[in-house]
């Protein structure tokens, strides 16, 4: 019986470090809710989970776990695709962490929750399939933006103020806080997008305030706490352009050959096509730069993609700056 008992016995040790092992190899995936993976990274990024003390680097197509902290440094960006197919860019200089996260493809419900303690960031929902719950959010340190089925952009801290500064509806004269101003963007869809997504909107609450952002290009400026909110207002070409290159700093070296076809246009706009008139813009300008990037006559226009177009807006609009030649 004795020679049986310690054998048992002995056995039960062996299971029962066999499962302390595997328990020890568990806990982080068992815990730590999957949220998406790594689309892109670019540069220096780095992750910490909820659990650990110490941060890893970002790893193209690793897994992206809810709590866990996104850190970028300058001129660097990690793009994540969550489950739902939404897509959260974070730009740099940022701080990030995805803080909640509900989906549930059998009844189309789907709810995401971040913080941005600083830095810039794009989210754009993923397409709803059901008639279920799609309300999004991501706070800043001073406001929340309820994101009700359109793509946003951002940023917080000392950029917010750069930008800002430079922006006719806001101007230098605003004192603003650098530690938590934010600048916001609803970029779209608009009401004659294509696809099955909606037109959206956000709905900022700041103080006791809230704001609705409903239609693409319109901004609002948050200087600090307790501070006036500036906005809504029609973002500027050059503000969007620098918030473009915090989010994917890969941007600028397009922007200098974007910069070219400027100068280009502005040179040629003086003595027009054929050496006679300069081409007017008018009031429809906007849709005169959306051609420009279409036409052959800019073919790198077409090449930048959405930022072709904010040139080709600029571009139109820059008629009106050159008399026609009499």
């Amino acid at each position: 019986m004795n020679g049986s008992t310690t054998s048992n016995r002995a056995r039960a040790n062996r299971s029962l470090i066999g499962a302390a092992v595997l328990l020890a190899t568990l806990p982080a995936a068992a815990q730590a809710q999957v949220v998406g993976v790594n689309a892109a990274v670019h540069n220096k990024v780095s992750i910490r989970s909820n659990a650990a003390k110490t941060s890893r680097p970002a790893v193209l197509k690793d897994r992206v776990a809810l709590n866990d902290e996104v850190q970028t440094q300058a001129n660097s960006q990690l793009r994540v695709l969550l489950l739902d197919k939404s897509d959260f860019t974070v730009g740099a200089n940022a701080r990030v962490t995805i803080d909640r996260f509900v989906y549930d493809p059998a009844r189309g419900t789907r709810s995401m929750g971040a913080t941005v303690a600083r830095g810039a960031f794009r989210f754009m929902s993923g397409r709803s399939s059901g008639a279920g719950s799609t309300g999004s959010t991501i706070k800043t340190p001073i406001a929340s933006i309820g994101i009700r089925g359109t793509m946003v952009e951002g940023t917080v801290g000392a950029e917010a103020v750069r930008i800002a500064a430079l922006e006719p509806a806001v101007g230098p004269g605003v004192r603003s806080d650098p530690a938590t101003a934010s600048l916001i963007i609803l970029r779209g869809p608009g009401p004659n997008q294509q696809g099955n997504s909606r037109p959206g909107a956000i709905d900022v609450q700041f103080g006791n305030r809230l704001i609705t952002l409903d239609r693409p290009m319109q901004a609002l400026y948050l200087p600090g706490a307790g501070m006036a909110p500036i906005g809504p207002f029609t973002v500027s070409p050059s503000a969007l352009s620098d918030v473009q290159i915090l989010i994917n700093p890969a941007l600028a070296g397009k922007l200098s050959i974007a910069a070219a076809l400027l100068g280009a246009a502005r040179q040629g706009g003086s003595t027009g096509s054929g050496g006679g008139k300069a081409p007017s813009s008018g009031g429809n300008g906007g849709s005169s730069g959306g051609q420009l990037a279409k036409t052959g006559r800019f073919p790198l226009l077409a090449a930048l993609g959405p930022l072709g177009a904010i040139i080709g807006v600029i571009v139109a609009t820059q008629g009106s700056d050159t008399p026609a030649s009499r």
